[in-house]
């Protein structure tokens, strides 16, 4: 079990997420960020990287991963702690107004205040309806993310999907796995053009198998996974060894445990203040996507407004004996922790 202490611990690391950590590093607070996701940036670098957003001001077009990319380099001075791969599990307020968390590795956070950045809730993986896939979940062979790509080493590996994720990764893994699969049921992707024609170039260079317009049906195995059947359309099924199954078919938006934590909630999202946006739960905030409030738009620069309104808000909390003082980049620069 490992533990962390901080003044400020964000739970998700999306666009909005990562902002607040800006706006909390202008005020030197520390900032600690968790997120179920391996990686960080939410939805824009798991579900769709390549994406251009248009709305982010000062940028005509930038495509979601490098609107990321550059929120990791705006936040660098502040030096930010994460723990990815995980989920924050439980939320305990202490007798002294601060707090604990605990994520689903036993990692334990203690905080002074708590923002809520999980856009629509903890993300998690879509499964396919294949009957005894869970027997095979918890290190047995089936997994929905890849954390560690060296775990997957000299193995066979079969992915499944048509996306992004299941190219990019289809991608790396041919340098990595001994045997790579990649099972789509249609006969063209919904990822990147790059992507999806450097798939087709590995497959023709004999670097992985590329099984279009099929479905993984089935799973095989004894305690652990060591096969899985493959039904092409209109004709029989047949079995391919494999030591991994990896479909990646997006991720589905769950609030999850925090459903429990005693915050007001309305049709799946928090209910906060607009002057703050804090919760009913003193210390506690909800910016972005996850929150509803009269008027809202779920955009990722209204986010941003939200994230700069919350940090002046936990400054108080933080410091208490300390008067805010309204600093302006322009004339004083960006700090460091």
């Amino acid at each position: 079990m490992s533990t962390v202490t901080t003044d400020i611990c964000i739970i998700g690391a999306g666009p909005v997420g990562l902002f607040a950590v800006f706006e909390a590093g202008l005020l030197k607070m520390k900032c600690h960020v968790v997120d179920a996701l391996p990686q960080v940036g939410g939805q824009l670098s798991e579900i769709y990287p390549k994406k251009p957003i248009y709305d982010i001001p000062g940028f005509p077009s930038i495509l979601a991963g490098d609107l990321i990319k550059n929120q990791m380099e705006q936040i660098a001075p502040f030096h930010p702690t994460f723990t990815l791969g995980e989920r924050v599990e439980d939320l305990e307020k202490l007798e002294d107004g601060s707090f604990r968390l605990v994520t689903s590795e036993n990692t334990e956070i203690f905080c002074k205040v708590v923002v809520i950045a999980g856009g629509l809730g903890s993300f998690e993986p879509r499964k396919p309806a294949i009957e005894n896939l869970a027997n095979f979940e918890g290190g047995k062979g089936v997994n929905y993310m890849i954390l560690d790509p060296e775990h997957f080493r000299d193995k066979r590996v079969v992915l499944a999907g048509g996306g992004d994720s299941a190219l990019d990764w289809a991608i790396y893994l041919a340098d990595v796995a001994k045997e790579l699969t990649l099972v789509h049921r249609g006969t063209t992707f919904r990822g990147a053009p790059e992507s999806a024609a450097k798939v087709t170039s590995l497959a023709e260079e004999g670097h992985m198998r590329l099984l279009l317009k099929s479905n993984v049906t089935e799973v095989h195995g004894n305690g652990k996974l060591d096969a899985v059947t493959i039904l092409p359309d209109g004709s029989e099924s047949y079995q391919i060894e494999t030591d991994y199954f990896i479909p990646l078919f997006g991720l589905v938006p769950k609030l999850g445990p925090l459903e429990n934590w005693g915050l007001e909630l309305e049709k799946s999202a928090i209910v906060v203040n607009t002057v703050d946006y804090s919760t009913n739960i003193p210390g506690i905030y909800a910016i972005g996507d996850i929150n509803t409030y009269p008027g809202k738009l779920k955009l990722i620069l209204c986010g941003y407004h939200e994230a700069a309104l919350m940090a002046q808000s936990a400054y108080s909390i933080i410091n208490p004996d300390k008067k805010f003082v309204l600093k302006y980049t322009t004339v004083n620069g960006v700090p460091t922790l």
